[in-house]
């Protein structure tokens, strides 16, 4: 399991019911709880999440769009 910090207790713990999630950002994070205190705890992990994009079977994936100009 994924091991944080938690504020309240001041100590490094084990994150129980950890769920991975993905930030506004597009980066992956680990939230949960301390087994001692309840508090939440939150731990931010290297690397951006990949999105997952599976074309049904036979298409040909989505040709990427270029970026919309906007006027000046």
């Amino acid at each position: 399991m994924a091991e944080g910090y938690c504020v309240k207790c001041k100590a490094k713990k084990e994150i129980v019911d950890a769920v991975e999630e993905v930030m506004k950002n597009g980066r992956k994070a680990i939230k949960g709880r301390c087994p001692t205190c309840g508090t939440v705890m939150f731990k931010i992990l290297g690397g951006k999440a990949t999105p997952v994009s599976n074309p049904p079977d036979g298409a040909p994936p989505a040709p990427a769009q270029p970026p919309s100009k906007l006027p000046s």
